[in-house]
């Protein structure tokens, strides 16, 4: 293939990201999460920003530990200065725990409302402030033509959205870049020491636009998040093993 040839793809292969809402490096999309593993499977291997993830719970716990792991993710993206909006009908997460991420919670924005077509309105004006780190929504369903007006929004404002979707029932097909499932996985305490080990995640890219699925086993410490080994986890003494 002749250079000619291989510029024409090479730009509608951009054009084409840029349509299923991937910003271009060069848009300063560039952000170093802390999870190179998992970048990888991102187009480019670049984490998406300005974009909507969306993430599947079916449990409480799951959407504790979602929320956690979307709590790593927002030490990096909130380094750049800006506020979050978390909004929901029922608020699962709790405050001061975002401490633990290196994030300072008066620096979210909670929002609470009764009706889920209020949460859909909120999350569409919020996505709108350009001066926002992220929006994080926690919301039942969604429509693939709802879905399809978020993104057309957080590409003109560079907001970057994470979806919990929290009822199973209600799954569809929406226009998110990534689908995300993040489950608990035990944690290992340090020999001697009493309480609870660090946060543990079985982390899955079940869909990624471009990309490539898989699952990964992360870890938050020492401030920042660690791609394990499989057998680190499977192999973990069952009287050292706590929840994380």
């Amino acid at each position: 293939m002749n250079s000619g040839k291989a510029d024409i793809i090479a730009a509608l292969q951009r054009e084409i990201l840029s349509l299923q809402g991937y910003r271009a490096v060069s848009d300063g999309a560039a952000v170093n999460v802390g999870l190179e593993a998992i970048t990888r499977s991102f187009p480019h291997a670049v984490f998406p920003t300005g974009a909507l993830h969306e993430f599947l719970t079916e449990a409480p716990e799951h959407t504790a530990a979602t929320g956690g792991f979307i709590a790593g993710l927002l030490a990096t993206l909130m380094q750049r200065g800006g506020a979050c909006i978390w909004i929901s009908t029922s608020r699962r997460f709790f405050p001061p725990a975002l401490k633990m991420f290196g994030v300072e919670p008066d620096r979210f924005i909670f929002v609470d409302l009764q009706r889920e077509k209020d949460v859909l309105w909120a999350m569409e004006e919020s996505l709108k402030c350009e001066g926002l780190s992220a929006v994080i929504v926690d919301l039942a369903g969604m429509t693939f033509t709802q879905s399809r007006r978020v993104q057309l929004v957080v590409e003109q404002s560079g907001v970057t959205c994470f979806l919990l979707r929290t009822d199973p029932r209600k799954l569809n097909t929406i226009a998110s870049v990534a689908q995300w499932k993040v489950r608990p996985l035990p944690s290992l305490l340090e020999e001697g020491m009493p309480g609870v080990g660090f946060p543990r995640w079985n982390v899955e890219l079940l869909k990624v636009r471009n990309g490539q699925p898989g699952a990964w086993k992360v870890e938050w410490s020492a401030g920042q998040f660690a791609m394990l080994p499989e057998q680190l986890v499977s192999t973990a003494p069952d009287q050292n093993r706590k929840a994380g």
